[in-house]
């Protein structure tokens, strides 16, 4: 309920942290004047589960596991950024299949995460039946998840040292019929979303950003690249395979909802290319490399996450239980970006805008 704090028109109105609007809990203390957002405080915290600290008790092995808990939706860019981090560490070489075969897992799950997120996009602006359409087409990515890896979710493909198992031709086939399905779905999502009068309404315009607050708040991801700024990890820092893949980094001018969720759009395209360049080209060979002794030593890895530039960070000692463990979420960068868009900004367009940054709370307070 909107309390006011005077006989006029400003309200003090709490949103969460348990809304309808919101995927995950978190709760934001809005100042209203009439309609128009005047200043959004950001409180969290809620769901910390500690998770830094559990794996400094766990061994390396274990903390893999852990790693891919940190959230859902991202789960795989978590246990990929961290296999890399303990081989960056340990100077370890993977093999060249296993690189590849890193690519096409991060991608699919790229494709499945991007339309979570403009699915919400379209039930925020009360497009419903959109919205189902683009739940079912996920689907699809969804079942190649499940068919492929055996889990819709967290798919504990990744392991220090490469890969947990191959891929062989069935799962290949099996990938390229659901894409060949899946492409004139997603084209016709991409015209409808584009040229949609309500969703143009409600989206051009709203939550602006500019390219000077983006630098300045150092954001990342489709939020930083909807407005002009062109940073990708997996062209500015390749690993992986991602240094032979062919791919464009996707950026829109707009400044707004619009453009990062055209942005979206256009990065799954470039997803689908990459993982039918995975399955043309991965070489043949081994997927994985035993790890040897462990000495101390420190390590940086840098990933693409859906939502932007992830960082792990790890010290390791001659034990097999890291001395220290720590990683840097886009979430965390992009959360800043939500006091500069609410503000002046309708109250009814909070919950669009607060989606726009796709964020995820569980990553940001792990």
């Amino acid at each position: 309920m909107a309390l006011s704090d005077t006989a006029g028109s400003t309200f003090k109105l709490p949103l969460g942290p348990v809304h309808v609007a919101l995927e995950e809990p978190v709760y934001f203390h809005l100042e209203i004047d009439g309609e128009t957002i005047t200043k959004a405080t950001l409180q969290s915290g809620h769901v910390h589960r500690g998770m830094e600290n559990l794996a400094q008790k766990r061994n390396l092995i274990m903390d893999q596991t852990l790693t891919e808990r940190v959230c859902s939706l991202c789960s795989n860019s978590h246990s990929f950024t961290y296999a890399m981090v303990v081989e960056n560490a340990l100077r370890m070489n993977i093999p060249e299949r296993a690189k590849y075969l890193r690519v096409m897992t991060e991608e699919i799950k790229r494709m499945a995460s991007h339309l979570f997120n403009i699915a919400i996009q379209t039930h925020l602006c009360g497009f419903a039946s959109l919205f189902m359409h683009i739940m079912e087409v996920r689907e699809m990515m969804q079942d190649v998840k499940e068919a492929v890896y055996g889990n819709r979710m967290n798919l504990g493909f990744n392991c220090i040292g490469g890969c947990k198992y191959d891929l062989d031709d069935e799962c290949f086939d099996f990938t390229a019929k659901t894409l060949d399905a899946f492409e004139p779905k997603l084209y016709e999502i991409i015209d409808t979303v584009e040229n949609d009068p309500m969703i143009r309404k409600r989206t051009m315009g709203v939550g602006i950003l500019t390219k000077e607050d983006v630098l300045r708040l150092g954001l990342v991801g489709p939020v930083a690249r909807g407005s002009g700024v062109a940073v990708d990890v997996r062209r500015d820092c390749p690993y992986a395979a991602y240094g032979k893949m062919d791919f464009d980094v996707i950026t829109r001018d707009g400044c707004d909802l619009y453009a990062r969720t055209c942005v979206r759009l256009h990065e799954i395209v470039e997803s689908l290319k990459m993982v039918r360049q995975v399955m043309r080209e991965c070489p043949d060979g081994p997927v994985r490399i035993h790890m040897g002794h462990i000495e101390p030593a420190e390590g940086v890895a840098r990933s693409e996450a859906p939502r932007g530039e992830l960082i792990y960070y790890i010290r390791t000692n001659n034990t097999d239980i890291p001395s220290r463990l720590k990683w840097r979420v886009p979430s965390y960068m992009n959360w800043e970006a939500l006091g500069v868009m609410l503000k002046g900004a309708k109250v009814a367009d909070a919950a669009l805008i607060t989606n726009t940054i796709d964020p995820c709370v569980s990553c940001t307070e792990r």
